[in-house]
């Protein structure tokens, strides 16, 4: 499996720092040398379905393919207005595909397992040549935003790949641990009249040191598994594209690795923490500005509630010419 085109899309409103300083107990200060995040990118009137569709007609564009072209939608994604149809229907008329698709939920990890199902797409299925992924998310809709603990992490955003027959990916793994309590949201669900449990809902819940302790664990123990599973040392990687959740857990597994800062590139200073949509816009901004080039081996790892997690190696070629 290939990745021939890449493609991002993001809400027009900035939010700074300070002016969450305006309304919450916080500051620049605070936030910055607890998260690396600045500044992320907020829906106010725009819709979920609208990104999605911009990221994939982008993702389509640089792949020089048409959605006519596609065999498969996967979309990842923990929560918008639509509890059914499915965002990937949704997706799918908006871009003027014809193909079958599904939605996957598999938190901040999402774009790892979405490539991983497209992989195994391939394997089994000889009709298959193009397949989308695209990661398209709206976690600001998820939190109480008078807790400073929580809303100042994330951004909504969506980024999409365009996917084909190759052999650029290595390897795989993925991983699950259900532990609910450090990440969760609930929500109430219509009332029925033979409905007589307590119900409930709420914003998301977080432990963040939990949180913190998973995701540098699970990160760590899947890099390993697809690094030397591929029969590679830690220093023949060129890149590790980590999920834009925290600066401190980027640079906690950046130095048990014990690897340099230039591997590690990150944006989370200007989009937050968009769930399983980080990776794939962090790709698109590397694809777009030529920081990997052809021949570089990559290491995508991601994870979130559940908890999940997984990484896989891959050798960029883009076009499909290592």
């Amino acid at each position: 499996m290939n990745i021939i085109g890449t493609g991002r899309a993001h809400p027009s409103l900035t939010v700074t720092n300070d002016m969450l300083s305006t309304f919450l107990d916080t500051s620049d200060e605070w936030i910055t040398t607890r998260t690396g995040i600045k500044q992320r990118q907020l829906i106010s009137h725009e819709k979920l379905e609208d990104l999605a569709a911009e990221a994939c007609n982008k993702a389509l564009e640089d792949a020089g393919i048409s959605a006519k072209d596609l065999d498969f939608i996967i979309c990842s994604n923990v929560v918008n207005e639509y509890i059914t149809p499915s965002l990937s229907c949704i997706v799918q008329g908006m871009i003027g595909a014809t193909c079958p698709c599904l939605d996957l939920n598999s938190a901040c990890a999402g774009f790892i397992y979405a490539l991983d199902i497209a992989n195994s797409f391939f394997r089994s299925k000889r009709d298959i040549n193009h397949i989308l992924v695209v990661c398209a998310e709206e976690p600001t809709r998820m939190c109480d935003w008078q807790e400073r603990s929580t809303c100042v992490l994330f951004g909504d955003g969506a980024g999409a790949a365009v996917l084909t027959r190759g052999e650029d990916f290595k390897n795989f793994s993925l991983s699950s641990l259900s532990n609910v309590d450090p990440l969760y949201q609930i929500r109430e669900l219509e009332k029925t009249p033979f409905i007589n449990k307590e119900e409930f809902g709420g914003p998301l819940v977080m432990n963040g040191q939990d949180v913190f302790k998973l995701a540098v664990n699970a990160s760590l123990n899947d890099i390993s598994r697809v690094v030397e599973g591929s029969g590679l040392t830690y220093d023949e990687v060129d890149y590790y594209l980590l999920h834009q959740a925290n600066i401190r857990i980027i640079e906690t597994i950046r130095r048990s690795l014990n690897q340099d800062k230039v591997k590690f590139p990150h944006n989370i200073e200007n989009y937050g923490n968009t769930s399983s949509a980080s990776l794939p816009i962090l790709l698109d901004e590397l694809n777009r500005n030529q920081t990997v080039n052809s021949g570089d081996t990559i290491v995508l790892s991601a994870f979130g509630a559940g908890f999940t997690a997984g990484a896989c190696l891959l050798k960029w070629s883009k076009n499909g010419k290592s």
